[in-house]
């Protein structure tokens, strides 16, 4: 069979299973569950594969699972991913327990995950490719809970916070030659999807200051205000902003998840959390040094204790240019040139950034939802454009990679320069992992 008749058998196995994939889009939207708790959402994605005949390992990284269409030695093996968590957001309209809610779009890249396994397998096309297709789903993309996930860490369970990091930490990326996933964006009319974004890195901070107790009305004197040192660093924080570089595109936003223990106490024990984003590691790296200056001179500043917790956060993403060509190729079968934007910059994180720091990867931003992510208004409002097409797409550069005994992926694989080595980035994930304490005592 020539190219276009494989893309074609392709496209129509997706079509004829549009409903199961609604019906499975929507069964996850309603059913959120955050990161490392995704344990009903495996099974719900795990049971989709084994319908398509393939054998699937579950509980990867706690949750998670995989499917292979059966590696074939000396082949290019291509992963095809979705991620599994939704993001805490109270206030959306269909938040579950604890507040989580599919508003970050999660389901909507299973449900492009899974077209694509669909119309790669169940039409038979798999068979005439030259190489393999791995479909994952990946837990804990968003950087959130951080307490929980640092008891899992503690307890060994896991050894990093995010779900891919963890993944590669396992070895399960270690025969994957080329990464591929998408995400949701509401993009501004006429524009459907943008191809070819970088986005910010970030690294991850717990911040516990420690002061002394004492009674805030009769003997305030007594004590070190643990609260006033995290004030005094947030505005040294604030103090920095004009000396971060523009092209470096940092962002430092932080919260403070503990203020204190009653009014009428002096507080002692006052917590934060916040990211150093930027959008090179280097730059991340220099900011960093500036918000740790901050953080120290505010406990100076009362004589209190400072615990810096550093934890790896995710890496900028670097997408490959040869494979958004080949993907807007697909894309175009369906929607305009002018519906497409090549390049840009976002100014959040993805795990999959660490990925396209090792290996050839793409992470398209596909439009029909409307509303910010993370926010109550985030809402799909087309089905098609949000997983069915990608899933097309995500099907056809699949075949054009593996077409011809793989050729084209093999040329791609063989001109990517990475980043870093696998163990080179596991090294710089736990050089990352780090804790600090600053005592200041008078002199």
């Amino acid at each position: 069979m020539d190219k276009q008749q494989l893309k074609t058998m392709a496209c129509e196995a997706i079509d004829k299973h549009a409903q199961n994939l609604h019906d499975f889009t929507l069964d996850v939207y309603k059913n959120p569950e955050l990161g490392f708790k995704e344990f009903e959402t495996t099974k719900k994605t795990s049971a989709f594969l084994r319908k398509l005949g393939l054998e699937v390992e579950e509980n990867i990284a706690i949750t998670g699972c995989r499917a292979n269409t059966g590696k074939k030695e000396g082949q290019p093996n291509i992963c095809v991913m979705g991620e599994l968590d939704s993001v805490v957001c109270v206030d959306h309209p269909d938040a579950g327990k604890d507040g989580a809610s599919h508003s970050c779009g999660h389901h909507i890249q299973l449900g492009a995950m899974l077209g694509s396994a669909v119309g790669l397998v169940e039409s038979g096309v798999i068979e005439h490719l030259g190489g393999s297709v791995e479909f994952m789903a990946v837990p804990a993309e968003e950087f959130i809970e951080i307490d929980f996930r640092s008891k899992l860490i503690a307890d060994g369970k896991i050894k990093y916070a995010g779900g891919k990091q963890e993944l590669v930490a396992r070895g399960f990326f270690d025969h994957i030659d080329i990464s591929m996933m998408m995400h949701s964006s509401s993009h501004e009319e006429p524009l459907k999807a943008v191809l070819g974004t970088t986005s910010n890195g970030f690294i991850g901070k717990k911040v516990n200051f420690i002061g002394r107790e004492a009674h805030s009305g009769g003997a305030p004197h007594l004590g070190i205000n643990a609260l006033n040192a995290a004030t005094l660093a947030l505005n040294n924080i604030n103090a920095q902003r004009e000396t971060f570089k523009d092209e470096d595109h940092i962002r430092v936003h932080p919260i403070i998840t503990k203020g204190g223990d009653i009014v009428n106490v002096v507080p002692a024990d006052v917590k934060m959390e916040t990211y150093v984003r930027g959008s090179t590691i280097e730059g991340m790296k220099e900011a960093n040094k500036k918000v740790n200056r901050s953080l120290k001179a505010g406990a100076m500043a009362v004589g209190a204790r400072v615990e810096i917790q550093e934890i790896p956060g995710y890496l900028p993403l670097k997408s490959d240019n040869n494979l958004d060509e080949l993907f807007k190729e697909n894309l175009l079968s369906f929607i305009k040139e002018e519906e497409i934007r090549m390049g840009g910059a976002m100014a959040g994180s993805t795990d999959f950034g660490d990925l396209t720091q090792i290996m050839p990867g793409i992470h398209p931003m596909i439009g029909g939802v409307i509303g910010a992510a993370h926010t109550r208004e985030f809402s799909m409002v087309d089905p098609n454009l949000a997983y069915i097409i990608p899933a097309k797409a995500f099907a056809m550069t699949v075949i054009d990679l593996l077409y011809d005994d793989g050729s084209l992926a093999k040329s791609i694989i063989k001109e990517f320069k990475p980043s870093m080595t696998r163990d080179e980035y596991l090294k710089f994930l736990e050089d990352s992992s780090t804790i600090n304490v600053y005592q200041f005592e008078e002199e």
